[in-house]
Order: C-alpha cells, then sequence, then structure tokens
C-alpha cells in the first residue's frame, strides 16, 4: 500500500526502474546506492527515487529522496537538511560541478514543484555532491549570488541566501566513518581500503542491493582489486560469497583468467598455473585458463604443497 505522502510513480519512471530506456550513468548508480546505504538506518522511512523523470523528455533528477513522514529527523550529517523533498545532484570522480549545473539544478527544483501533484516549494531542499573541492562555484555563489557558505562539518557546505536550502558536499572530506559509501566514489581506492568496503557490504546484509556499487568500485580500480585477491586464501571464500550473491563473480573470475594470461606470455603456462594454484582457485578454473591438462596442474598442486 502506498504512502499517502509519497509520490505516484509515472511510467517514465516504471520504465526506468525496470530497465527500460537508455542506459542510466554507472557512477550515477553507484552514487544512489551509496546515499541509500549512507541513509540505510532510515529505510524505512524515505523514498529514493533513482534518474526522476521531471517530464517525458531527457529532464532527470539524479535522486530524489522523500519522507514518507514529514516531521522525520534525520540525525545524519549528509542529510540533516532534508525536507520532505530533497533533490541530489551528483558529478562522477571524471566529472566537476559547474556554475550551469548550480543553475540547472535550481530550475528542475522549480519545475518538479510545479508539476508534481502535492509537493510543497517551502518544503524542497538541494544537494551537490562532486568529489573535489568545488572552487569555482563556490565563488560563484559567494561573489556573484552574494550567498554565505559556510563549513558546518568537514566535507559539507551549507549555502544561505537562496529560497532554498542549499548543501554542497566535498564527498573527498567527508569523515571515513560516517561516509564510508560516499567516500570510496572515486578510482585511487588502496587494497586495504577496498577489502573493508567489500567487509561491510557483507556484513550490511543487503550485498545483492550493492551491486551496482560494488560493478563500478572494482571497475575503476581494477589494479587494486586485484592487490586485494592476493589476500590469505582464508580471506576469498568471504569475498567470494560477496560477488556470487551481487551477480559479480563471473566478471571477478574473468579478470584474474586476463591477468593470469598477461603473466602467461612472460612467465609461461606452467607459471601462471603455480601463481593460481597458490591463490586457491579451482583445478578446472586453472585448466580454462591455462590449457594445462587436469594431470599435469594436479601434479603441480602436488609439488607446490611438497
Amino acid at each position: 500500500m502506498q504512502n499517502a505522502n509519497s509520490r505516484p510513480n509515472t511510467g517514465m519512471e516504471r520504465k526506468i526502474q525496470n530497465g527500460g530506456g537508455k542506459n542510466p550513468n554507472p557512477w550515477h548508480d553507484a552514487f544512489f546506492q551509496a546515499v541509500k546505504q549512507e541513509l540505510f538506518e532510515y529505510r524505512d522511512s524515505l523514498e529514493f527515487k533513482n534518474q526522476y523523470p521531471l517530464t517525458n523528455e531527457s529532464l532527470r533528477i539524479d535522486v530524489l529522496v522523500i519522507k514518507k513522514t514529514k516531521n522525520l529527523v534525520i540525525n545524519k550529517n549528509i542529510a540533516r537538511i532534508f525536507r520532505a523533498d530533497n533533490i541530489l545532484e551528483y558529478k562522477s570522480p571524471d566529472d566537476y560541478l559547474a556554475v550551469t549545473d548550480f543553475l540547472k539544478v535550481n530550475a528542475y527544483a522549480n519545475l518538479y514543484a510545479a508539476i508534481t501533484p502535492g509537493v510543497d516549494f517551502a518544503e524542497l531542499t538541494l544537494t551537490f555532491v562532486e568529489n573535489r573541492h568545488p572552487r569555482k562555484l563556490l565563488k560563484y555563489l559567494t561573489g556573484t549570488r552574494g550567498y554565505t557558505v559556510e563549513e558546518s562539518s568537514p566535507g559539507i557546505f551549507l549555502v544561505t541566501g537562496d529560497y532554498l536550502p542549499i548543501q554542497i558536499i566535498e564527498s573527498g572530506k567527508l569523515p571515513e566513518r560516517e561516509n564510508l559509501w560516499l567516500r570510496s566514489l572515486v578510482k585511487d581506492l588502496r587494497a586495504r581500503k577496498l577489502w573493508s568496503i567489500l567487509e561491510q557490504a557483507e556484513k550490511s546484509g543487503n550485498k545483492a542491493q550493492l551491486s551496482a556499487y560494488l560493478a563500478v568500485i572494482i571497475r575503476a580500480n581494477r589494479k587494486t582489486f586485484l592487490e586485494a585477491m592476493n589476500m590469505t586464501s582464508e580471506e576469498l571464500p568471504s569475498l567470494e560469497e560477496i560477488f556470487e550473491e551481487a551477480g559479480l563473480l563471473p566478471r571477478m573470475i574473468e579478470r584474474a583468467s586476463q591477468r593470469y594470461l598477461e603473466q602467461g606470455r612472460e612467465q609461461g603456462v606452467e607459471n601462471v598455473a603455480r601463481n593460481a594454484i597458490n591463490k586457491g582457485l579451482p583445478v578446472d578454473l586453472i585448466h580454462d585458463i591455462t590449457g594445462l591438462d587436469i594431470e599435469t596442474i594436479q601434479e603441480l598442486a602436488m609439488r607446490e604443497e611438497n
């Protein structure tokens, strides 16, 4: 049963949620899951909309977060300004927040309030998120617009002077303990950090719902991921469980295979097989990677044990 305060899904929105239409940017899908994970404690009280369509054209809000109960108080650094309807604009590590983005999202807020039944314009907020320091945008807001900008907590800049509550989040400055998911949307993770994310995903109990997030993180940090795979064999089953439930194990095997094939050109097929054996890969998978027959692989495994 739909909550009285929730917004009805449009036909276009249902199409997007079911995977139809143009594929969204993977970084934005990861950002959507990161926001949900950051606010996981409030999951039953919030409604999350990914790539929310304003019209039947290509106008979309990156993330829309709607309070199911308007008087809900969210004690989370990234959401303290939240009111009933909250618009989030995200820039991937390859992009940045420009003045035009600020103007565009302001226009989206006006249009969203104008065409969506039940939306109170006074209950809207705007949040802009990027990994780097938005120097040019902040200069525009304080200089050209005459707004006041205050860093209320590490990485969170409150903007006052507009008719809507606005915050700009520099995700690279957010405290890691409180904002692991947003802090980790980067392309330069270290192996220990990546492993920590995978462990937290396992503990969260909703690994499958983090599949897009994990896929983007691994794709952007391929070398780091392969380093993380070099940890002890006792830890590997936990890693495999994460990816198996998230539907990513085939990709993990494929990428591992590519690495071993590259090594094979330099070291020889048997050395590749030994490396794979030491990493605990199954015999049949080593056979697929190297082309060696099963008996040869088993002999190599016995030699490695001795």
